[in-house]
């Protein structure tokens, strides 16, 4: 029988064999598993995730398979199961639980699940309308088709960190944050495996889904390729600056303790009692926008200068302007910048870190973006909270679980093993 979920989900009732491990392939099903997919994570003892030794590791703690703070966050909600995929029995297994199953998600290079003998061809045969999500880095063809990668080399294949930066040094990109991971590629491969989940829905017909993670995160080059298409030319990193928008971009505050309230709109700065630096991002793309801009800073002479008459002689001028907002800029806080700026209809946020996002940002808090939940191990740790509300049938984030937590459950109630087979089973390392 499946878990039973006491809240009404949209997934209720959907079973996921889950093979993937990582970064994209858990973040896709740590989407269905928050809307009530039961979502069956196989690991294993002899090649661990590397994703659970990943950073954050809560201090003051163990140190385990179980405490990655990454790891907890892709995959809450799932049940966890430990699998030998290298024995005979361990394939059986697998096979049999594909059978009671709707759909089964790996993300490994191709000709893995070849080796194992669990390919869509063959799974058809033991589960006619099965969906399988496969999403190799490179595609299951081409002459790319065997090449390993992560987040952040697929992010750089793609073009993305060509496009980020500073034009005279060479290409930063976006650091550690392996954006695909989270982002294109997660959400790309749910929305097919809903479409075909709709399609099953109609015609009682399973499907197989390609998702190659590279061509994915291409995606997002957008108007890049368009450039080159249309005008021969190559977008290469242009700092925080918008060819359409001036001023546009981060401009260093007044740093102090950053204990207010956003909202509050302070008559004075508060002390200066921090001096770390703080960063405040303005955008400015009209006329009227322009015009409030200006305002707000009290109209300076400098803005009636022709040099920043127009867009065109701002984008001319663009470093100059960028250091006379600066100059302005450094006398307030970040907070107040961005008050004032959204006051008068001009676009300006904050650049928060991690801990302004948990513990200051008011419109986060508000809405109790984040969610904290006991573990075992780890204690009391901070999860993303859901990315989109649905009103009939909200989805929930529940605790990610430890390695092997679900033998029992899934090996005795969805399997029917009885408690000799799976000490057999376990003598013979095939639950390892």
């Amino acid at each position: 029988m499946k878990t039973k979920i006491k809240k009404r989900f949209p997934m209720q009732g959907i079973r996921v064999t889950d093979f993937s491990w990582f970064g994209a392939g858990p973040y896709v099903t740590r989407l269905l598993a928050a809307y009530g997919a039961e979502v069956i994570r196989i690991e294993s003892n002899t090649r661990i995730d590397g994703m659970r030794w990943q950073a954050p590791r809560k201090p003051g703690v163990p140190e385990t398979y179980n405490i990655s703070g990454m790891f907890n966050n892709y995959n809450p909600g799932k049940l966890g199961i430990t699998l030998n995929l290298n024995q005979p029995k361990g394939i059986d297994i697998a096979r049999k639980l594909i059978s009671v199953s709707d759909i089964v998600l790996d993300n490994f290079i191709p000709g893995a699940m070849e080796k194992w003998g669990l390919t869509y061809e063959e799974l058809v045969k033991i589960k006619p309308d099965i969906i399988v999500a496969t999403m190799p880095v490179m595609g299951i063809t081409g002459p790319y088709t065997f090449w390993r990668g992560f987040g952040t080399t697929i992010r750089t294949a793609a073009g993305i960190d060509y496009m980020t930066g500073n034009p005279d040094r060479p290409p930063i990109g976006t650091g550690m944050a392996a954006l695909p991971d989270f982002a294109c590629n997660p959400y790309h491969a749910a929305t097919a495996i809903l479409s075909a989940l709709h399609y099953r829905n109609k015609t009682g017909k399973g499907q197989f889904i390609e998702l190659a993670q590279f061509e994915s995160t291409v995606c997002w080059t957008e108007t890049a390729i368009l450039d080159y298409t249309v005008n021969k030319h190559i977008q290469m990193g242009m700092r925080n600056h918008l060819p359409n928008a001036a001023p546009h971009g981060v401009y260093r505050c007044l740093g102090e303790d950053r204990e207010v309230d956003y909202c509050a709109m302070p008559e004075s700065e508060p002390d200066h009692r921090k001096k770390d630096e703080r960063w405040v991002a303005i955008a400015v793309f009209t006329e009227d926008e322009w015009k409030a801009f200006c305002k707000v800073i009290g109209n300076p002479p400098w803005t009636k200068d022709k040099k920043f008459a127009t867009l065109s002689q701002r984008k001319k001028n663009e470093d100059e302007l960028d250091s006379l907002v600066e100059e302005w800029a450094m006398k307030k806080s970040p907070e107040k910048v961005m008050m004032l700026m959204q006051n008068a209809g001009v676009a300006a946020g904050v650049v928060n870190d991690g801990e302004d996002l948990q513990t200051r940002d008011p419109q986060l808090k508000e809405r109790g973006f984040y969610v904290y939940l006991d573990h075992p191990e780890a204690g009391r740790i901070a999860h993303d909270g859901l990315t989109f509300a649905l009103s009939a049938t909200p989805g929930e984030i529940r605790r990610a679980p430890l390695l092997g937590e679900h033998n029992e459950y899934v090996y005795r109630e969805i399997l029917g093993f009885s408690e000799d087979e799976v000490n057999q089973l376990i003598t013979d390392g095939a639950l390892e």
